[in-house]
């Protein structure tokens, strides 16, 4: 790092290493600068505006996500032009579409109709799913934004709901590009981009085909990515519903899943998980799932699990204690090793499992059973 680079954010003085954006810099350095487009990992875009700062000597603002830092760089992250310019993009963002979260404003008659409208259109019969998670109402409420003489307008694409995954509201969609991105740069998937133009413009899959028929894999990638309510996991709609007025709490775990051993966080209600989402930042998968790890959670409350050993007696299963299952299998495999050699017997592992896990199993079929005869298998 050279002793010039420095830049001045706010009034406060920062070094910078060579190819850091004005972003970067103040996000290290924990100055808040909004961003919606925005995603780590990926080509900046400054599309969606809200980053925007003010740079001494420049004539205009700059989008500090995709502007370089620069030796001498004096930065102004909050002032009233910066301020100005963020309420009105936001106040164009709230107009196009069913927010209809608490920020938007309207007189009571027109609010009325407004949500009758949306809850129409969704078909759902609360606030908008997103509402106290959504990146656009957060910001709304921090810069007091208020849409009273802002026209509404209307979307032309219908909501999307026949894929079996993921719920694809177009209205609600502020063309931020971050699923496209993520698609494209993290999951490198290229099923999704944009398409049309102007007013006319969305995301669209292939030649403005469902997902369902197009090349997406459904790794979700997309969702965790969108910062408003356009993008919505179905099951969690449903559960949000069925268990409306129940807390929730989030766990993380690793993914049962492979051996890769992503991180996930999952979220619980009335103990049940009804979302899975990768963690950020956190090695291996650093936020990314594939399909399995973030919606094939349904197998954990399913009533099918087995919850104590069984053991055959007389043609039919019993349960029993675990000091007795275990017993009973160290007994019947010294049976057979004495009958039959070691190489008789075998271990069939699973890839789902953790290398921990396999590491034992191979130390026990080889120090215990004396026996090469180790193998796994995927689809277990």
């Amino acid at each position: 790092m050279g002793k010039d680079n420095i830049i001045r954010i706010d009034n406060r003085q920062f070094t910078f290493e060579p190819g850091e954006t004005i972003l970067d810099v103040a996000r290290r350095n924990d100055i808040f600068i909004p961003t919606l487009c925005h995603l780590k990992g990926t080509t900046p875009t400054g599309a969606c505006r809200v980053c925007m700062v003010e740079v001494k000597g420049a004539r205009d603002l700059v989008p500090s996500c995709a502007s370089p830092a620069a030796p001498g760089m004096e930065v102004r992250s909050e002032s009233p032009e910066v301020i100005k310019a963020r309420k009105q993009i936001i106040e164009l963002m709230l107009s196009s579409g069913n927010h209809n979260c608490a920020i938007r404003k309207f007189d009571p008659d027109d609010w009325t109709s407004f949500h009758l409208k949306v809850l129409k259109d969704d078909n759902y019969n609360e606030l908008c799913p997103v509402w106290g998670d959504c990146e656009l109402q957060n910001l709304a409420y921090r810069y007091q934004v208020t849409t009273r003489a802002m026209p509404v307008s209307d979307c032309k694409y219908p909501m999307e709901t026949d894929n079996p995954f993921i719920l694809r509201d177009f209205s609600r969609c502020i063309l931020c590009g971050r699923c496209v991105q993520a698609c494209r740069e993290i999951q490198v998937n290229n099923a999704i981009d944009f398409g049309y133009r102007g007013a006319s413009a969305k995301i669209v899959a292939g030649t403005d085909l469902p997902l369902k028929d197009s090349d997406c894999v459904f790794c979700g990638e997309c969702v965790q990515v969108c910062p408003v309510g356009a993008l919505v996991p179905k099951e969690t709609l449903a559960s949000k519903q069925r268990f409306k007025d129940t807390p929730t709490k989030t766990v993380k775990t690793t993914c049962s899943y492979c051996g890769v051993g992503c991180q996930m966080n999952l979220t619980v209600q009335n103990n049940k998980i009804v979302e899975v989402n990768g963690v950020e930042d956190c090695a291996p998968n650093n936020g990314s799932l594939c399909v399995k790890g973030r919606y094939g959670y349904h197998f954990v409350a399913s009533r099918d699990r087995l919850t104590a050993p069984l053991v055959k007696k007389n043609g039919s299963f019993h349960e029993v204690g675990w000091d007795e299952a275990l017993s009973l299998v160290a007994q019947r495999f010294t049976q057979i090793k004495e009958k039959h050699g070691s190489d008789s017997m075998g271990v069939l592992t699973s890839a789902r499992v953790t290398n921990e896990d396999n590491y034992i199993a191979q130390k026990f079929t080889r120090a215990v059973l004396k026996t090469n005869n180790i193998d796994h298998c995927a689809r277990l």
